[in-house]
């Protein structure tokens, strides 16, 4: 199993969360459905912080068309 991908800095599930103001048991089924990628460092789940930004943080467009 080749892990060519694996970012260089990863953080825990808790620092994920509290970061984005969301939950860990959401961070965990974002896992599970796959939106977002978990690594697994000996028996601990991390994440990607950027992958979290860009996968979790989205602009609202507005009446005007602006994004």
């Amino acid at each position: 199993m080749s892990h060519d991908k694996t970012p260089a800095r990863l953080i825990s599930l808790r620092e994920g969360a509290l970061a984005f103001q969301i939950s860990v048991k959401t961070l965990r089924r974002r896992i599970s459905d796959g939106t977002i990628t978990g690594y697994k460092v000996g028996r601990l789940v991390r994440v990607d912080p950027e992958e979290l930004a860009s996968s979790l943080v989205s602009t609202i467009p507005t009446i005007n068309g602006d994004e």
